[in-house]
């Protein structure tokens, strides 16, 4: 237990302080991002869902990119995919979910914020996410339709993705329609494409039964180290088998060189931890590619994705390991 809570000890004080271009694929750095907090409440779930968006100023409406944060986590992680998602011309929506939240570490010694943690990552809290994300695009579509609101007329909702950390990629597939032992399903159809951070395998059922019917296209990333804070039964191998059970046709997966489970999210303490620099930007400009292919239909991005390009071109390590299917 020592060991266990040494090691929890350091990511929990990162939860609590807290590129070569291509024609295809590129953020504007000049484009100013507006930052918007909202805190809609799911009235029949009496819940509120807190919102942080990224809005860039253009004339027509933006796709949608929508984020979900790990365990511990809250709608302030992972900025820097939001702030350059909005300046290559999406509009980041950066969700908080209640009950896995930042709000289970903020009190209580070590030992009760480390159990919290692992409890939180339970089934309830799962489909409260599932039904977040559809609460939110409800919400999404009630907003832009309101000429008083700041999101008016702002948004294309016929275009959203849909991408989380940990617990977010579990959210991510989720909503991507993977299958649960218990048959239920939590498919939200009005998704287009999916990216998932350290993904992880299904309990109680086979990777192929839980993620072989999944037919939008699909990004994975995780690293070599990518292993779990609070299940030692998720390893670096064990994330990979989520993309081998994945069917062909639009899916991807990029497996850093000494990349660990920190390497995708932006907390101050996490360059404590030895996070490589090179990283941020190769998943700023792969995750771009992602969406201008499969919610702006950019065929040249989508050649490149489909090619040895991003490891000839510099974008990646030649250690690092890019896959598709």
């Amino acid at each position: 237990m020592r060991l266990e809570l040494n090691w929890f000890a350091g990511w929990l004080a990162c939860l609590l302080l807290a590129s070569s271009p291509i024609a295809m694929v590129h953020a504007k750095e000049s484009t100013t991002v507006i930052q918007m907090e909202f805190d809609p409440i799911d009235k029949q779930r009496d819940r509120t869902v807190p919102l942080r968006i990224y809005v860039a100023e253009r004339d027509a409406p933006q796709p949608v990119v929508l984020f979900s944060h790990g365990l511990g986590g809250s709608r302030e992680n992972n900025r820097y995919l939001g702030e350059h998602w909005a300046k290559g011309g999406f509009v980041g929506v950066f969700m908080q979910h209640a009950g896995s939240d930042i709000e289970i570490l903020k009190s209580g010694s070590l030992s009760q914020r480390f159990s919290r943690l692992k409890d939180s990552a339970n089934a309830k809290n799962a489909t409260d996410r599932y039904t977040d994300v559809s609460f939110v695009i409800d919400q999404l579509q009630r907003w832009n339709t309101q000429a008083e609101h700041p999101l008016f007329g702002r948004l294309d909702l016929n275009r959203i993705g849909m991408s989380g950390h940990s617990f977010g990629a579990v959210t991510t597939l989720g909503v991507a329609g993977r299958r649960f032992i218990t048959r239920n399903h939590y498919h939200e159809p009005r998704i287009d494409a999916f990216f998932a951070m350290s993904p992880s395998l299904a309990k109680g059922i086979s990777a192929e039964n839980a993620f072989g019917k999944i037919r939008y296209p699909v990004l994975c990333m995780t690293g070599t180290h990518d292993d779990s804070p609070i299940d030692p039964r998720t390893t670096p191998e064990s994330r990979q088998e989520v993309f081998k059970a994945l069917p062909s046709g639009d899916k991807f997966q990029l497996v850093f060189d000494e990349g660990h489970h920190f390497t995708f999210g932006d907390t101050p303490r996490l360059r404590a931890r030895n996070r490589d620099p090179d990283h941020h930007p190769a998943i700023q400009k792969i995750s771009l590619a992602f969406w201008n292919a499969y919610l702006l239909e950019d065929v040249e991005a989508k050649k490149w994705l489909e090619s040895e390009n991003p490891k000839s071109d510099g974008t990646l390590k030649p250690s690092d390991d890019w896959q598709w299917k």
